[in-house]
């Protein structure tokens, strides 16, 4: 075998990794496919162990300045540190240490809340826990009223920074192949021409006339309908979802 070093960067972690020439075709194929053949690339890369593992290591690696510095959510990067996240390896822990200390997604906040807790919750597909600091962290930039109520009014919901919201959204996005986020809600509300019935249905918040019970009846993994996490606060009706889904966040770049 050929070490790392000799193929791709002299980053110590990359260095460490077993690879071949081949992993040059890889990355570069990695590299030039659009971003939804680059989630099933890095699946296969996933399934080539340690190789795999070295091109997604380089990969992120040459993406780290724009990662950091970027606005819009790179799936293909959240898909690609995920990889590395769950993979048994002291390089990858000690690569995502060393350049991605909190994560692929900027934690930017207007008033400079903490999201970091959050990053690692998503990180680990705890996906339960990750939903209830969201709201949390709704509730922390709504005030300490809403700290202690544990709830947000839709009126406090309407003034939240717009870069908070981006990185909330950023955040489920990225960890979730762009399964899970209140922009993907946003989305598909729009689809249905704004009908919250037809809504609550698509993302698993109802069935029939039925609400899905929580926590039970809700989806806390991948296999749940697309749109159905993070659950905005659902219980407290329309008026709150309504507040976030018409957010100036959403058309702000």
């Amino acid at each position: 075998m050929t070490l790392a070093m000799n193929i791709f960067s002299t980053d110590p972690a990359i260095a460490s990794m077993p690879t071949s020439p081949d992993a040059v075709e890889l990355l570069a194929n990695l590299k030039t496919v659009p971003e939804k053949a680059q989630l099933s690339h890095i699946q296969a890369l996933e399934q080539l162990g340690e190789l795999g593992w070295a091109v997604l290591m380089e990969f992120l690696f040459e993406q780290r300045e724009g990662l950091i510095t970027g606005t819009a959510p790179n799936l293909a990067a959240g898909q690609a540190y995920q990889v590395l996240y769950r993979a048994e390896s002291p390089a990858c822990a000690d690569f995502l240490q060393t350049h991605f200390p909190e994560g692929v997604v900027p934690l930017r906040s207007h008033t400079n809340i903490d999201y970091s807790p959050l990053q690692k919750l998503l990180a680990q597909q705890d996906f339960q826990a990750a939903d209830k600091l969201t709201l949390e962290k709704m509730c922390e930039l709504a005030g300490a009223a809403a700290m202690q109520r544990n709830w947000i009014y839709f009126t406090e919901a309407e003034q939240f920074p717009a870069i908070d919201l981006q990185t909330l959204d950023a955040l489920w996005l990225v960890h979730s192949g762009g399964k899970f986020g209140f922009s993907v809600q946003r989305e598909i509300w729009l689809s249905t021409g704004k009908n919250w019935i037809k809504l609550w249905t698509k993302i698993g918040w109802k069935n029939g006339n039925t609400w899905t019970r929580y926590p039970e009846e809700f989806t806390w993994d991948l296999t749940a309908p697309r749109g159905h996490l993070p659950l905005s606060n659902q219980l407290r009706g329309v008026r709150m979802i309504s507040s976030l889904m018409a957010h100036p966040a959403w058309i702000q770049p």
